[in-house]
């Protein structure tokens, strides 16, 4: 109808339920968030690596939450905990470790604090110093797994996987040496001291040294090790010899070794053989001898100067050495005297003849030592150098000296000794003075005194008698002195005299030469007188 507004057509509204499971978009974000918790807590229990607990002395160094275990400078783990053992003698750090790190919880893997540290020569932890403090790992080489641990207070020397090998060194004691300490081959640095503990019965110290590879191919059967800590001074008979391996040596100590050239034994040594570690060079590299005889001298004269380990030495050669040196009463005598025993080798003294000869000196060595002793061998004191003073023992034939025999009833058998050069010297002098004791100075004395009174009492006789009638004749003869040289002047008379009858005795002789040369040619003349045909 116009005019009339007509409505348009709308569509009936039609009433429909609410759905009860609408998920509302607001929900999807907690949603999403509790998915993802979830997974991460899954992840995270799946990840989870194992939890091992390490126990240390002190927890200087630790702290909960920041401080890393680290293997090769990477982080495989963070102590979670530091606690006290129920004792409170030792700290418990209770550590997560990462998954891909658990197969190295092995029954020999080493943990310890890494700080700054000078040890053995060496300084080590010196980035801690603005990093801070974290745990260092070793990975053992064991099979069996380990959750429990109980910490290192000193970095191992030697890691795991450094090759080479170790080996086991008795000493006495451990002179200046410690962990870290350098072993030195020929002066080269080839290895450390890893370890050292106290023998069980105290007598001694076991040391352990590694030498790195390929070094350690010279570690044979007969290699000998000895203290190469600081400067080595030796004196003895042959002067003052000063020894050293290196300036790290000096300081710090050391062990040296090496194969005599003789060495029986060359085959290369396995891991963890046992050695002696020596003094000294001089103590490592003797030859040791299978054959060794104890004898004993006795002396009766100062061993001032002679020491244990004094040589035995026959004409330069070292045949022994010195092993005691102590007093000894013979109360039936009632005097005191000195025993030198000493260890004899038989190897280095005169043992064989010469090779085109054959055979031995002897096969008894009874009869062969008789038999030396009788033909004049004698022991003897002598001075081995006059700086130092120090003696030594030599043995040496006297062909002149008293007879003496081996003493075998003695434990060691006894040698016959004779005095050596100072002594004889000192008894010489002894005996000069003795028989100086001996001379009547005082007598003599009173003779000379006498002799020299005579003397003077005849000087003075001269000298109021004799000097003045001596003084007139010597006048007497002055005077006639002078009347002789008066009468010998040229153109006196009695000069004058002497020449005419030096003439008159000229014309005497000449006339004697003629009648001698007449009678000569005429002797008849003699009984008939002078003829006249012979007249002139």
């Amino acid at each position: 109808m116009p005019g009339t507004e007509q409505k348009p057509d709308l569509p009936d509204a039609r009433a429909v339920p609410r759905s009860r499971w609408r998920l509302q978009v607001v929900w999807l974000v907690p949603i999403l968030a509790v998915l993802i918790g979830g997974w991460l807590a899954v992840k995270a229990v799946i990840d989870k690596g194992p939890t091992i607990t390490i126990s240390f002395a002190t927890a200087e160094g630790l702290e909960a939450g920041k401080t890393k275990i680290k293997f090769k400078n990477v982080d495989i783990g963070l102590i979670k905990r530091v606690t006290l053992t129920p004792d409170h003698t030792r700290v418990v750090a209770t550590a997560d470790i990462n998954k891909d790190a658990s197969d190295m919880l092995v029954e020999n893997t080493r943990f310890w604090v890494v700080r700054p540290r000078i040890s053995g020569g060496t300084v080590s932890g010196i980035g801690t110093l603005l990093s801070g403090s974290y745990i260092g790992m070793d990975f053992g080489n064991s099979k069996a797994e380990r959750r429990d641990y109980i910490g290192l207070e000193v970095p191992p020397v030697i890691e795991s996987d450094v090759p080479g090998r170790e080996f086991i060194l008795k000493s006495s004691d451990m002179g200046s040496l410690d962990i870290g300490s350098p072993v030195f081959f020929r002066r080269l640095q080839v290895g450390r001291i890893s370890g050292y503990k106290l023998d069980p019965d105290g007598s001694g110290v076991t040391l352990r040294v590694f030498i790195n590879a390929p070094y350690d191919r010279f570690v044979l059967g007969d290699t000998r090790f000895w203290h190469a800590s600081g400067v080595d001074v030796t004196v003895g008979s042959n002067g003052v010899r000063v020894e050293t391996q290196s300036l790290i040596s000096i300081m710090i100590g050391g062990v040296a070794f090496e194969s005599p050239p003789d060495a029986r034994d060359t085959t290369v040594a396995i891991g963890g053989s046992t050695f002696t570690l020596f003094e000294d060079r001089t103590e490592a590299m003797k030859v040791h001898h299978h054959i060794v005889v104890r004898y004993v001298a006795n002396f009766n004269e100062s061993v001032r100067g002679l020491t244990v380990g004094a040589p035995v030495d026959f004409r330069g050669i070292v045949i022994g050495e010195v092993t005691a040196i102590y007093t000894r009463f013979d109360p039936k005598a009632e005097k005191f005297s000195i025993p030198v025993e000493f260890n004899l080798y038989p190897e280095l003294f005169t043992s064989r003849y010469r090779a085109n000869a054959g055979g031995r000196l002897s096969n008894d060595p009874h009869a062969l030592a008789d038999r030396l002793v009788e033909k004049g061998l004698r022991f003897q004191l002598r001075t081995g150098n006059l700086l130092t003073g120090q003696l030594y023992l030599a043995a040496d034939f006297f062909p002149d000296a008293p007879k003496a025999m081996v003493n075998w009833d003695s434990s060691p058998p006894e040698l016959p000794t004779i005095p050596g050069n100072l002594q004889r010297l000192q008894d010489n002098v002894t005996q000069l003075v003795a028989k100086l004791n001996s001379i009547p100075f005082e007598a003599i004395g009173k003779n000379t005194q006498q002799t020299l009174a005579s003397a003077n009492a005849l000087l003075n006789h001269l000298d109021t008698e004799i000097v003045p009638q001596a003084q007139g004749t010597l006048t007497a003869a002055h005077a006639a002195l002078d009347t002789a040289n008066n009468a010998l002047q040229p153109g006196s008379t009695l000069q004058q005299n002497t020449s005419d009858a030096m003439q008159e005795l000229a014309r005497t002789a000449a006339a004697f030469r003629t009648l001698a040369d007449y009678l000569e040619r005429h002797p008849e003349a003699l009984l008939r007188g002078k003829s006249q045909e012979t007249q002139p």
